[in-house]
């Protein structure tokens, strides 16, 4: 774990401590902390098909609170950032798709 990972990870758990409670449903707080545990521990994201997996669900619900109306565009994309930093390396994910 880096510093720049554990700093996205206290950024996401302050997040869901500040918005959470108001803007997201317990199942939706719990997976998002959840993914975001997964990621911090993950080591090695290209290869790690499940971890990936978990992040598509945090990005699929969040795009789902600002299709309905409940987190602006920013607000979301925010929080999905700092799920996606905690992981082993902002660009990891690119290299999968690529």
């Amino acid at each position: 774990m880096t510093s720049r990972r554990a700093r996205a990870y206290a950024r996401v758990t302050m997040t869901l401590d500040n918005l959470g409670p108001v803007k997201l449903l317990g199942p939706e707080q719990a997976q998002i902390r959840h993914v975001a545990d997964t990621l911090l521990f993950c080591s090695d994201l290209p290869n790690d098909a499940s971890a990936r997996a978990e992040f598509a669900g945090v990005e699929a619900l969040l795009e789902h609170l600002v299709a309905c109306g409940r987190w602006s565009p920013e607000r979301a994309g925010s929080l999905g950032d700092d799920v996606w930093a905690c992981g082993p390396g902002p660009d990891a994910f690119h290299l999968v798709a690529a």
